[in-house]
């Protein structure tokens, strides 16, 4: 028998990416809710919270700032809380997109070529030809992200940028195929490719219905499929993740993987990305969710290991690639 759990899905906060933070929690709690726990939903709309007595672990459900930057992570250690996924330093890391790429490149991890961009004035860099794209450095969900397609557009994504954070990421635009790998417990899951519809995976397209197609497992050959997995497993190992994460990945023609980001606090809908990735493994989204649980409360011992939870991690196993 699964042990009851009291468990606080925190949702909401106070970022730019709230209105999806609140649907990844409703989810999240409708599934661990279907699994017998006892779930408090808990929005820390202004920044503050109060957990519930005798919580057994924090499911966080937040994204962009103060969910996966490290803010809320550091809080429930100071607590001495149990919370699902990245640690507070691996989460600051992965969220600044500058600080991940450095990473990225000292562990040998394939990036993008960029330039760091401090002031909306600065002229267009004389080391790169249009295609480039420009996005805030701490942000997510393509907040702020924009396509500059000639050296007269350089400007306008500029000031769209800093209107979320004060410095800007001007990097290459990769031309070939956009891909995620979801990471779950150190290992890779099979690989998702995002197609969208028209222009490039920006806000509009991530978060509007019929905008995007997404193929898992994606139709690249076994020896591609294993460079993505294996880049996206360097990235995430980098920035020191831990549990899970989501990593997006370009491919270029030659069937080259570039790391484009880390996200920490990957959307956890029952359409998202990471939960499609460990369904074409073999996991439910229930399943998925409560793994994620006993991640957390593994690390005090206090996650027994199941029968049927060990016969799901069987099936995931073998179905990476």
């Amino acid at each position: 028998m699964r042990k009851k759990l009291t468990v606080v899905v925190m949702l909401g906060g106070p970022s730019a990416e709230r209105e999806v933070s609140l649907r990844t929690g409703a989810a999240v709690a409708g599934a661990l809710r279907s699994l017998g726990h006892e779930v408090f939903e808990v929005d820390p709309e202004n920044g503050e919270f109060n957990l519930p007595e005798k919580t057994d672990a924090v499911f966080l459900a937040l994204h962009g700032t103060f969910g996966e930057d490290g803010t809320v992570q550091g809080k429930l250690e100071k607590l001495g809380v149990i919370y699902t996924g990245c640690d507070a330093a691996a989460s600051r890391l992965a969220f600044d997109k500058v600080l991940t790429k450095r990473r990225c490149i000292e562990a040998g991890v394939p990036t993008a070529e960029f330039v760091v961009v401090d002031s909306a004035q600065t002229p267009f860099p004389k080391q790169f030809q249009p295609p480039l794209v420009v996005k805030p450095v701490r942000q997510g969900s393509s907040v702020g992200l924009r396509f500059v397609a000639r050296v007269e557009d350089w400007h306008d994504a500029l000031a769209e940028a800093f209107k979320f954070d004060s410095q800007v990421l001007a990097e290459e635009k990769i031309v070939g195929r956009e891909a995620t790998v979801g990471i779950l417990d150190d290992r890779p899951l099979p690989v998702v490719e995002v197609r969208p519809r028209t222009g490039g995976y920006d806000y509009h397209n991530k978060y509007t219905a019929g905008r995007t197609e997404y193929f898992c497992p994606a139709d690249f050959d076994r020896a591609t499929t294993q460079k993505i997995q294996a880049v996206a497993l360097g990235a995430f190992r980098a920035v020191g993740g831990r549990d899970y994460a989501r990593v997006d990945v370009m491919v270029r023609a030659d069937g080259a993987p570039v790391v484009l980001e880390v996200n920490t606090l990957p959307g956890m809908t029952a359409t998202s990305l990471l939960p499609k990735a460990a369904a074409a493994a073999g996991m439910g989204y229930e399943e998925l969710c409560q793994r994620m649980i006993d991640l957390a409360l593994k690390r005090k011992g206090t996650a027994k290991a199941g029968e049927e939870r060990e016969g799901n991690q069987e099936t995931v196993t073998s179905a990476l690639v």
